[in-house]
Parts: C-alpha cells; structure tokens; sequence
C-alpha cells in the first residue's frame, strides 16, 4: 500500500472528516515534495527527521508566508504521520523536538450583521434559488456550519420538538440545535419535495441515499429509508463512488455559498458575506439578547469556551456597545 493510501485508511479508522482526510495527504505530498526537491530525489519520511520538518515549515511561514491555521494543520498532517501512520515502523521520539519559525495567526474579529442585514439578505434570495435561501435561514436560525447543513438528512429534522440534530460535526460530535418555529411549515414542504424526488429516483434506479460507511456496513437497508435521505440534494444524479449505479448526492456546497454572494449584492451590503457570516451572527444576535454564553457554546458545539468568547468583543452588549464619551459633548 502507498504511503498516501496508508494516511487515507488510519484517517478513515480514526474517522477524520473527508475534507481533513485530503489536506492530510496533501501536506504529506508537500512535505515529501519539498525535500525531493532539495536532496534531488524521493526520501522516505523514516530518513527525514526534526530538522527536516523544521525546514519545511520555514519555508511555509517565510517563502510562502502561508497564514498560521495553515501551518498549524501542516504541522498536525505531519505529526500525525510519524505519530499514527509510521508508528511501528520508527521509535516514537523520532520526531524528538523541532523549533521551526511559525506563523503568526493574526486575531480576526468575525464579521456579523445586524438584525436588519440578515432580513435583507434572506428576502434577497430569488425564487430559483429557493433552496438555497431555506439553507441560509436553518444555517442562521440554528447556527450550523456549511458542512451542517449541506449534509443534514431529513431524519436530522425534529419539527415536533423544533430541534436539527447535527450529526458527525466538528470533531465528529453530535449535538442539538433550535429549529425556528417559523421554518417548520417550509420545512415541511422540502421534506414533501425530498420525498417526490425519491420516488423518481427510485424510478431511474437511484433510489439508495448514500449512507457513511459505517451505517452502510452495520444497516444497508437503511438506504431504503427517506429518513437518510438529504435534507437538501444535488439538482442531478451522479455515479455513485463505487461504480455501482447512480445516486443523489447532497446540494453543492460551492453554489451554496455563490447564492449567499450574488444574494448580499442584490441586498446591497457592503459587508463581505459568506455562509459563516450566517453563523457568526447567529451567535452574536443570542449574546446580544441575553443568553448566557454557555448555551451559546453548547449550540454552536464548540469545545472551548474561548472559541465562543470572541463574540462577546463584536456584540452589541460587550466593548462596542460602550457609550463613546464624543456622544456625551456639544459638538
């Protein structure tokens, strides 16, 4: 098995998420890269060691002057090929301590709109983007992620007790979210929509949700199921990864976040919007109305307290809402 291979299926047994799964084993590829270069040809990464990997990450921080949550997932795709991938093939002090220059990682304060900014952006949505603009309000109502809501399931919806389940989130851990009381009538027209389509895809041969591999393995069957359905699909089929037939897989994420854009142009602001704005002021819209910073952390589904904390510095209750002592002069 190649070393590439290797670092696919310890991330797939420690279940990494796709996406980390691919820049593990592209840092890896541009750390074997960077030294083929040098030494003029391939070296095994058991010939490379603490000063290898030293320079390596120099040379991101100062050649490339790549940001700091670049190089600190460069570091982690590293280490865990020596700590994970190689473990019985080298003595676990082979990394021993390494110093490399790192990048500074700038403190960035999210980018939230008010109140008023949101209702302009949802209202902007056109009708041919429907979807996508009933992704964006359950993104802002509930406070998901992109990747949250792009892979929700209809099963993941609770319209009786107004909650989403986020399943497999952020560091493979489920939690629960608010379900807006005012998304459940629309809610339930996708779901209808979501069931019609199920039945012309089953037409066609494409009936079968894709399911995780692990839910695959213990209950096929569950293929079958609308429940596992995606809450928000692809507009067309596509070959299943197998080979095996054609599948409907989730909405893209990509043209997702091409309506929020095209969506925040025609609301005219001016502010630069991405579908984490949604969730940024999700967040900081609760501070603002009182709850305490805990819930807050809990529906977000952050590990650390710090991680929430940020908001307090851009709501309206915290040092921006300070009274400016000019407000207080005659001018």
């Amino acid at each position: 098995m190649k070393l590439l291979e290797q670092v696919q299926m310890v991330c797939l047994r420690r279940r990494y998420s796709p996406k980390t799964v691919q820049a593990y084993q592209r840092w890896v590829k541009e750390y074997l890269q960077f030294h083929r270069n040098k030494a003029g040809r391939w070296r095994h990464p058991r010939e490379l060691g603490a000063a290898e990997l030293e320079a390596f990450l120099n040379h991101l921080a100062r050649q490339r002057r790549v940001a700091g949550s670049t190089q600190n997932q460069a570091v982690n795709a590293i280490v865990f090929l020596y700590k994970h991938v190689l473990a019985d093939e080298l003595a676990e002090d082979h990394l021993g301590r390494f110093a490399a220059e790192r990048a500074k990682r700038p403190k960035v304060m999210p980018t939230v709109l008010s109140v008023d900014e949101v209702k302009r952006l949802l209202d902007a949505f056109d009708s041919a983007n429907s979807q996508y603009g009933l992704m964006a309000r359950l993104q802002y109502g509930g406070g998901l992620r992109r990747s949250e809501v792009v892979n929700m399931r209809v099963m993941d919806v609770d319209l009786d007790r107004q909650m989403l389940m986020v399943r497999h989130g952020k560091g493979a851990k489920d939690r629960a979210s608010v379900l807006p009381a005012t998304l459940i009538e629309p809610l339930k027209k996708q779901i209808a929509q979501v069931r019609t389509q199920w039945e012309r895809d089953k037409a066609k041969g494409a009936g079968d949700a894709v399911l995780p591999d692990a839910v695959a393995n213990k209950q096929p069957s569950a293929a079958k199921r609308l429940g596992w359905r995606y809450l928000f699909a692809a507009r067309s089929l596509t070959e299943r990864e197998d080979g095996n037939g054609l599948c409907r897989k989730h909405a893209n994420a990509s043209a997702y976040d091409r309506a929020i854009s095209e969506a925040a142009k025609r609301a005219g602001l001016e502010k630069k919007v991405t579908s984490h704005t949604l969730r940024h002021s999700f967040a900081t819209h609760l501070l603002e109305s009182g709850y305490d910073i805990r819930t807050i952390q809990e529906l977000l589904g952050h590990e650390d307290l710090s991680t929430t904390m940020i908001y307090t510095h851009v709501a309206a209750t915290g040092p921006v809402g300070v009274r400016s002592p000019l407000d207080n002069l005659s001018v």
